[in-house]
């Protein structure tokens, strides 16, 4: 009976008496307070101030839509946005790191479509955009540019080298600043190292030419394209390299019009504040400042690091892969491989890959004549080539275009843009201007007896151009004046000169 009572006292029931309030729990939450809305008008408004396009987007929403899964949105993405740009120039400004990161990140894209309105997009970028302006963020633009170089898909190699293009084009001094890297990306375009046993143990890996049978061009064709992006590149940087030399020249010697006027100094009336020195103005008229501290801009050009093909070292390393697959190109567009019956005369295409592969040797040259070694260099480059260049460039020496005629409709070159391109690229005598310059830098005054078979070769053809009297352009004007002025140096028989 006792627990039956005391479990009865522990819950008792409450009973409500009619017309009484129910009492309040003791857990209860009091409800009784008031809010107030919270107006925040200059957040509100910054988005409504962008400027938006067509589609009523602003940059905020196109750079969004470039992490979409669609390549159909992203390919609109980068349409509006240089529909955007070019209506509001001011936003490239406000913007320009988020803009370079999104659309550089797309140079790898799987689409094709995507991949071609980034191009299209860069290029516009490119007219509105300073180096100084671009240049901080160039390191980024320039690894997005090696993987897709790099890239296992033959479609993003491609379309890699419209990206370098538009580049060299619009900025060459920010890419050659790179040019360890991307040189190493050439080479991989177009050749694979060698992985076999016998070659493991060398302590220098060859490179041997790759055959893709999945392009959409021939081997030659896209060995053609890299080349030719090659050689502007390598122009790029014998231009950067003449430039600095330049400047070099200008701080040493002095200007031909400076006059220098000496100033006479009194100790006393200048300890007095009665005299005042102006420190340039007696000192001509660029002053001479004896300092080693220079611009980032040209440090980082010798900075050891980077130092690309500035370097004698790196010069020679590079030179040793790429003479090699240069010499494989040759002998696969030489006439010996596509005609033998005809000689020394040559098909279109294959003119102009030889064309490429004596300019890309050209422009080493002269790269290699910039160090202070030239005569170590020249001996060097002599021991290791000489023998490989009179063998197959001297072969078929002089060489002539062979003129197709094909009967087709007058209206066929309407259609094709390649068509003009490709008679007027064609030069002969550039070519064959070039194979003499390349040669005679090889040779010289003690030498003359044992190079007299292919120096009289290259005398001849170059009386008769001398005597042609046809006229030549600059570039041939200027690439025979080069032979001929070596000629002239390495010549003892006053005769012969």
């Amino acid at each position: 009976m006792t627990k039956k009572r005391k479990h009865q006292e522990d819950f008792q029931k409450v009973k409500l008496k009619v017309g009484k309030k129910k009492p309040k729990l003791e857990n209860a939450t009091d409800t009784t307070f008031k809010t107030k809305a919270i107006q925040i008008p200059e957040q509100l408004k910054e988005d409504g101030v962008l400027p938006t396009q067509n589609r009523k987007l602003n940059i905020k929403d196109l750079l969004s839509q470039m992490h979409h899964y669609s390549p159909g949105v992203k390919h609109n993405a980068l349409l509006g946005l240089k529909d955007l740009l070019s209506q509001y120039p001011f936003v490239i400004d406000a913007h320009l790191s988020n803009i370079i990161s999104e659309m550089a990140a797309v140079f790898t894209d799987k689409d094709s479509g995507v991949r071609g309105a980034a191009v299209h997009l860069l290029q516009f970028l490119a007219s509105k955009i300073r180096a100084e302006q671009i240049a901080p963020f160039f390191p980024l633009v320039s690894a997005h540019l090696s993987s897709a170089m790099t890239h296992i898909s033959e479609g993003i190699q491609e379309d890699s080298l419209k990206v370098l293009d538009v580049l060299l084009e619009a900025y060459p001094a920010l890419l050659t600043d790179r040019s360890s890297i991307l040189l190493k990306n050439f080479v991989e375009l177009i050749s694979h190292q060698q992985l076999s046993k016998r070659l493991k143990s060398r302590e220098k890996l060859s490179w041997m030419l790759s055959v893709n049978p999945n392009r959409r061009v021939t081997s030659q064709q896209w060995r053609l394209n890299v080349l030719t992006r090659l050689k502007k590149f390598l122009q790029a940087v014998v231009d950067g390299s003449s430039e600095i030399e330049d400047e070099g020249l200008q701080e040493q010697k002095d200007s031909p019009h400076s006059v220098r006027n000496p100033v006479c100094i009194s100790w006393k009336v200048h300890a007095n504040n009665q005299q005042h020195i102006q420190l340039f103005e007696n000192g001509g008229l660029r002053p001479k400042i004896n300092s080693s501290f220079r611009l980032r801009s040209l440090a980082s050009v010798m900075d050891s690091a980077e130092k690309g093909l500035s370097s004698a070292e790196n010069l020679k390393g590079f030179i040793e892969i790429i003479i090699p697959l240069l010499i494989e190109c040759w002998i696969e567009a030489s006439p010996a491989q596509s005609a033998p019956i005809l000689g020394n005369l040559l098909e279109s295409e294959s003119q102009q890959l030889m064309q490429q592969v004596l300019s890309i040797i050209h422009l080493l040259w002269k790269l290699t004549k910039r160090h202070d070694e030239t005569y170590k260099m020249e001996l060097w480059l002599r021991m290791n080539y000489l023998v490989d260049f009179k063998h197959h460039f001297m072969r078929h020496f002089p060489y002539s275009l062979q003129e197709t005629v094909k009967h087709k409709k007058k209206d066929s070159c309407k259609g094709n843009k390649y068509c003009m391109t490709s008679s007027n690229s064609v030069d002969h005598l550039l070519l064959n201007l070039t194979l003499c310059d390349i040669m005679v830098s090889l040779a010289s005054t003690s030498t003359l007896q044992t190079d007299s078979g292919w120096l009289d070769m290259i005398r001849k053809f170059v009386t008769d151009t001398l005597q042609d009297g046809s006229k030549l352009n600059s570039k041939q004007v200027n690439r025979l004046l080069g032979v001929t002025w070596r000629l002239m140096q390495i010549q003892q028989n006053k005769g012969k000169t």
